[in-house]
């Protein structure tokens, strides 16, 4: 596309530098929770749900718009509440497990979830990450929630009423209940899950209340039991009646375990003890800026840095600690794979395929203290389940392809993440690149074919076969990246070496993109690269043909050379949006994403491609990434309830965002380099772990203002297209020297290229 034409284009935009905001003060209150929670299953714009908890916390909270067992909790556009739930769910495709849920009625003893729900309305609804509260209209109470970690406090004011309740919802699947009078306490677990757990698994958890019970009921399906105080059964819950007078509040603490109905006692106390609920809002409160607070952005909008900071709450949200503290203050878990509670840290809700692009890189920078505990929790992963799960909820799940725990494994060390039994890690990269796993999803499906002909072939009946084997490549480029970092044996890093080569055999000229290709070695005849699926994971070959993010230059050989790559480039966005769905059999929601954002081929909505703009870098086009990282942040994001442009899936859309606001993306975990873009602020400042801070600086930064003129690093100019990542960890600022029109000289020599592998020997 001629720079005339892009310049055009981002003139239709509207002026969203006008009212620009000097400096951020209070992070967490530009956050809002329900950035992506009106999306559908034919249509997601996020698929997200207001998450009230504390970073990483092992409990989230929400309220529950949906039926029990829907994945969709809570959907912007229901009108009903039907309870607050604890919830562990990292998608709505992927569901929930542990959860049960709360919820106040008056008058008539409403407990089934299709009786008891409220007609709400957003306009008395209050979202943020350390507080919620709604009005339920239909019982004129007011339901106020803050969380710690592993606990929450529920503040419930109620009218004047002879009768008002909280039900317990225990679900089903197999539940149990118990009422206490005497200590004005529910006991209880729930076992309904979506898989990936033991047949041990339960949630104990424990509700202490500060007004005693003037009713006691238990029920279970929809028999109500009244002064029955203990049940089991396969859905039980409990309801609990008080005498109110308007106006009058009634506290519930609550917490859960995974190990035992006593840890869960101990996790109440030690995280809520005495502490009232004003006293837990300003803790949490506190917490959430401490941690978003690692990320200062300045000069920008009102709607862009509610944006910037949304997308920063997202990304510390997954995966969540799945450990507790016992009586001794030890580090142990309940596991997910063999159901033994065991030493040390674990962690679940993410899935590799998703985050490892750009989320593990963004803590690896900001967080990584946390993700010295996240390497932790997969070495007792690999112990504990014999192999590093691909997608946790909480153990082992049977989707998505890929091995990118390599890469989540790789760039933590490669980054410099110590303190942890590497070696460990290591033996289990070795073992999961190298065996099929006891699920799809786990180790490599289709290795042996991998490993002798150097692709999964497209006619053995093994789906998606051509997405398997670039993203083995790639994974097996970043096991040997590990392996020359721990001097292991020549032989062994040679393997690696020539295996990460094999996204070449895939290439097909007739087509000038990847494809599948058949055992023979045959490409498969009319292949149509419009074709979503089949041989691709949720894309096509215009989209996964970009996974070669070790070796960018490789393919820009393969190509035919830096112009015929940019043009190949420039197609993404000007070919139609045309799709085959046959795969398939209906369009699924990420087709229909890419389909109305207006930008041709390019699906930001899902993963595979969201690197991609960052490539005409590599190409001597620099000036094409600015324009598109920008078109991308302004038109595809907003802090709205359908704000995203596809799934956010656990931290990576929103991570992809926050990297690309500060002015660069990590193309290829397992570097050390960060890509250039063009930063969206006047002024970010990240403050390190290690008490340094980096600083970005682009005063002139504006609507218009899109193009890189001249970039310097400490006050010198910085003539690459990349930035490294140890340079920044020594601290330092980095003056982007923002203009209207392009720069055509900087950035276009092999020179300033970033990392490839054909050119890095």
């Amino acid at each position: 596309m001629k720079i005339k034409s892009l310049i055009f284009l981002g003139l239709l935009h509207c002026c969203v530098f006008a009212n620009a905001q000097v400096k951020t003060i209070d992070p967490v209150e530009y956050v809002n929770p329900l950035m992506g929670t009106q999306s559908l299953h034919s249509l997601s714009n996020g698929n997200t749900y207001p998450a009230i908890c504390r970073p990483w916390g092992m409990n989230f909270w929400t309220p529950q718009t949906g039926k029990m067992g829907d994945g969709w909790a809570y959907v912007y556009t229901a009108e009903k509440i039907r309870g607050f739930k604890q919830t562990h769910q990292p998608s709505p495709w992927m569901n929930d497990y542990g959860q049960f849920s709360i919820m106040p009625v008056t008058g008539k003893l409403s407990f089934a979830e299709d009786e008891r729900g409220s007609w709400f309305s957003h306009k008395a609804e209050v979202s943020k990450p350390y507080y919620y509260s709604v009005y339920l209209a239909d019982y004129d109470v007011t339901t106020e929630i803050t969380a710690t970690e592993r606990a929450a406090h529920f503040q419930i004011t109620f009218p004047e009423n002879e009768q008002s309740s909280i039900v317990i919802d225990a679900f089903d699947k197999g539940s149990y209940i118990k009422i206490i009078p005497s200590e004005n306490k529910i006991i209880g677990y729930t076992t309904r899950n979506s898989g990936g757990v033991p047949q041990n698994f339960r949630n104990y958890f424990v509700l202490q209340f500060d007004k005693p019970f003037a009713t006691n009921y238990t029920w279970h399906d929809k028999v109500l039991e009244k002064d029955k105080l203990e049940l089991t059964d396969n859905h039980v819950g409990a309801v609990v009646g008080f005498k109110t007078k308007r106006g009058e509040i009634v506290n519930v603490k609550v917490s859960s375990s995974f190990i035992s109905a006593e840890q869960a006692e101990l996790n109440l106390a030690t995280e809520l003890g005495k502490a009232s609920f004003n006293e837990t809002v300003a803790e949490s409160k506190k917490e959430w800026n401490k941690v978003l607070g690692k990320l200062t952005a300045e000069g920008g909008s009102d709607e862009q840095l509610k944006t910037f900071y949304s997308s920063l709450y997202r990304t510390v949200c997954f995966p969540q600690k799945q450990y507790e503290i016992d009586a001794n203050g030890k580090t142990v878990h309940y596991s997910p794979y063999n159901g033994k509670v065991l030493p040390g840290y674990m962690f679940a809700g993410t899935g590799f395929w998703d985050t490892f692009r750009a989320l593990y890189p963004l803590l690896n920078l900001v967080y990584p203290s946390i993700n010295k505990e996240m390497q932790e929790g997969l070495i007792n992963d690999y112990k504990e389940g014999g192999f590093l799960p691909e997608w946790s909820s909480p153990g082992f799940r049977d989707v998505m392809v890929g091995n990118n725990s390599a890469s989540v494994v790789a760039d933590a060390y490669i980054k410099g993440l110590r303190g942890y039994d590497i070696n460990k890690l290591y033996e289990a990269l070795l073992h999961g690149a190298n065996n099929e796993g006891p699920l799809d999803a786990v180790g490599r499906k289709g290795v042996e074919y991998y490993n002798t002909l150097g692709y999964v072939p497209y006619d053995v009946k093994i789906n998606e076969n051509a997405a398997r084997t670039l993203e083995y490549a790639y994974d097996d480029f970043t096991i040997w990246k590990l392996a020359k970092a721990l001097n292991r044996p020549k032989k062994e890093i040679s393997l690696f070496e020539k295996r990460m080569m094999n996204y070449k055999n895939l290439y097909n000229p007739e087509i000038g993109l990847m494809s599948g290709r058949n055992k023979d070695g045959s490409f498969p005849k009319n292949f149509n690269p419009f074709k979503w699926g089949d041989a691709f994971t949720e894309g096509n070959a215009w989209h996964y043909s970009w996974s070669v993010f070790h070796d960018i230059n490789g393919l820009i050989d393969l190509m035919g050379g830096q112009k015929k790559f940019t043009a190949k480039l420039d197609a993404v966005f000007t070919t139609p949006p045309i799709f085959d769905d046959s795969y398939y059999g209906a369009v699924i929601h990420e087709i229909r994403e890419m389909q109305i954002m207006n930008m041709g081929q390019y699906a930001h909505g899902n993963q595979p491609i969201q690197h991609m703009i960052y490539l005409y870098n590599y190409a001597g086009e620099p000036w094409k990434t600015q324009y598109w990282s920008r078109e991308v942040m302004n038109r595809l994001y907003k802090p709205t309830p359908d704000g995203y442009c596809g799934d956010e899936d656990n931290g990576q859309t929103s991570a992809w965002y926050v990297f690309s606001a500060m002015g660069f993306y990590p193309v290829c975990p397992g570097t050390d380099e960060y890509v250039l873009g063009a930063p969206l602020f006047k002024k970010v400042t990240v403050q390190l772990e290690n008490g340094k801070q980096l600083v970005i600086n682009a005063p002139n930064n504006s609507e218009t203002n899109k193009y890189v003129q001249e970039l310097k690093w400490n006050n010198a100019t910085h003539t690459k297209n990349y930035i490294n990542h140890f340079d920044i960890l020594k601290g330092g600022e980095l003056n982007f020297d923002m203009n209207s029109q392009p720069n055509l000289q900087r950035g276009t020599s092999s020179s300033a290229f970033p990392y490839s592998y054909s050119t890095s020997k």
